[in-house]
């Protein structure tokens, strides 16, 4: 498919009107990004996950998709797809991680597939993950080789530590437990493995975690650190070692935590969807002994499935963009941005794009080095990736 620029949905407004108009909603006066929409793919499933590198070592990054049968990476600046992957398992794929591990200027890639959430037991019919092995030449689909998992396996990341990567990878269940309730907690569990004998299923190492939690949903990594949010709150893990902390639980936020879906970490805060799809968009900031506040930026999120934390405005303080994939009380889906004030404070949300995108996932990347952070989301029911231009 030809990538091409969003039509308007609108008569009368052109996209790019309409995704810059603050009068959508209030939103700081000054400094306002101007998002112009193309979309690289119309033909999406469900756009399960996202991931930015550079594929073909052209110093340039790419964006990788995981999608229900497929994945794929689309090259930068022509956006044509290249398919690496089909059919890692009989069920769908659910996730992906791309990294740099050896230096050579292009990543290396691991995917989690197989996704059952319902059975928490069988290992054979819940969860997979897969190192992906690049052809010797030219395109082709890349060698799964197949590593240890747990059931529900559901995202995953590389993390970069002292003595080089380590992928973590989050089940979304303990085994055995049913609806979120049982005995055992999620095995979050890192893998190692030297780069130049990643393709050898027995040279992996893996361990499991310390964090305690009986639902886990999805991760952050910053600063050292991995961040994990799931049903009881959020949890901390420095990469490369063993350190795991309490971080947010119900006894120690205020207003108590409802649960971590998304996560996103800040320098001086936490961004979180609750619950699990749910509708809040929160941010908490450490209130002093061990203490946690929490502030509710928007409860009117349906299935919030995506959140980061970038200076979209370059005022040098950090904003939260969020994506949810079922229409809200007003019926719209989208992304929205909501800008931090000097204070710490939050401006009322700016539309980065109204009803062209059902957000699965997102991420934000200066794809053309103009020193502007773009952002890529994938759609669910929209089924559309799409790029967000940051023009200003």
């Amino acid at each position: 498919m030809r990538p091409r620029f969003l039509p308007s949905l609108f008569p009368g407004l052109s996209l790019t009107a309409l995704l810059s108009l603050p009068s959508l909603e209030s939103a700081p006066p000054a400094g306002l990004p101007r998002f112009e929409a193309q979309v690289i793919d119309e033909a999406v499933e469900i756009g399960y996950g996202l991931a930015i590198g550079d594929v073909d070592g052209d110093g340039k990054p790419d964006v990788l998709l995981c999608d229900k049968r497929e994945i794929s990476w689309f090259r930068n600046p022509d956006w044509s797809e290249r398919s690496i992957v089909k059919n890692l398992s009989l069920r769908d794929h659910v996730c992906l991680a791309a990294a740099d591990l050896d230096g050579d200027g292009k990543v290396e890639i691991a995917a989690g597939a197989q996704w059952n959430p319902g059975e928490t037991t069988d290992k054979a019919q819940s969860g997979a993950v897969f190192y992906l092995v690049r052809p010797e030449s030219g395109e082709g689909p890349w060698k799964p080789v197949p590593l240890y998992h747990d059931p529900t396996t559901h995202r995953m990341r590389w993390v970069p530590t002292p003595s080089g990567h380590e992928l973590v990878v989050l089940p979304l269940h303990g085994i055995g437990n049913k609806d979120g309730a049982g005995p055992e907690t999620v095995k979050v569990r890192r893998y190692r493995v030297d780069p130049a004998k990643a393709g050898e299923a027995d040279s992996w190492s893996h361990e499991v975690l310390g964090t305690a939690m009986h639902v886990t949903h999805n991760l952050d990594v910053r600063d050292g650190y991995v961040y994990i949010g799931g049903a009881e709150g959020i949890r901390r893990e420095r990469a490369g070692a063993d350190e795991s902390t309490v971080l947010v639980t119900a006894e120690n936020s205020t207003p108590p935590t409802r649960g971590v879906g998304e996560i996103a970490k800040g320098a001086d805060f936490i961004a979180a969807i609750e619950p699990f799809h749910g509708n809040d968009l929160v941010v908490y900031r450490e209130a002093g002994e061990g203490k946690w506040s929490r502030t509710l930026l928007t409860d009117s999120l349906n299935q919030g499935h995506a959140v980061s934390v970038a200076d979209f405005n370059a005022d040098g303080l950090e904003d939260v963009v969020v994506g949810w994939r079922n229409p809200d009380a007003e019926g719209h889906v989208g992304v929205k941005i909501f800008f931090q004030k000097p204070d710490g404070e939050w401006y009322p949300p700016f539309w980065v794009a109204r009803d062209a995108m059902a957000t699965e996932d997102l991420k934000v990347v200066d794809l053309d080095g103009d020193g502007r952070l773009d952002i890529v989301a994938s759609g669910r029911s929209s089924k559309n990736l799409v790029i967000f231009w940051n023009r200003k």
